[in-house]
């Protein structure tokens, strides 16, 4: 069975947040709902384990997964930008429109404002999943 265009396939999921081999990539807000297809076609592109919410190193990028009722997304955002090389994009994933936990694309925007972050594109991911790409203003 092909995988339909409503739920691409891990993999291609994965290619689409444009990670390469050998970034390092930060994971903040996992939970037992993560697509862990997802997770691990990430780790297997940039050929390593994605660094957990702790930790201090300089990284290439973030994934933020991020449901209603997790608390403040503005915090969460400025979180992500501790340890973040100039330039690297915080992917905030959220669940798909009608799912429980869905986060409406405003408000995504309003907290990126307010963080500092601009919202760049958002691409369906998985089959619950859909991510919001944000960059610093700078």
């Amino acid at each position: 069975m092909s995988p339909s265009a409503d739920a691409p396939s891990s993999s291609s999921a994965a290619e689409a947040l444009s990670f390469t081999t050998g970034q390092i990539v930060q994971e903040f807000g996992y939970d037992d709902d993560v697509d862990l297809d997802l997770r691990d076609a990430i780790e297997d592109l940039i050929g390593a384990d994605l660094e957990d919410e702790d930790s201090q190193e300089i990284v290439d990028g973030v994934i933020l997964w991020w449901r209603d009722g997790d608390g403040d997304l503005t915090d969460a955002m400025v979180d992500t930008l501790a340890t973040l090389a100039p330039g690297a994009p915080v992917w905030v994933l959220v669940p798909k429109a009608g799912r429980d936990g869905h986060v409406l694309p405003a408000e995504i925007q309003e907290s990126a404002g307010t963080a500092g972050l601009r919202v760049m594109s958002t691409v369906s991911l998985a089959a619950d999943w859909t991510g919001t790409r944000l960059a610093s203003r700078s």
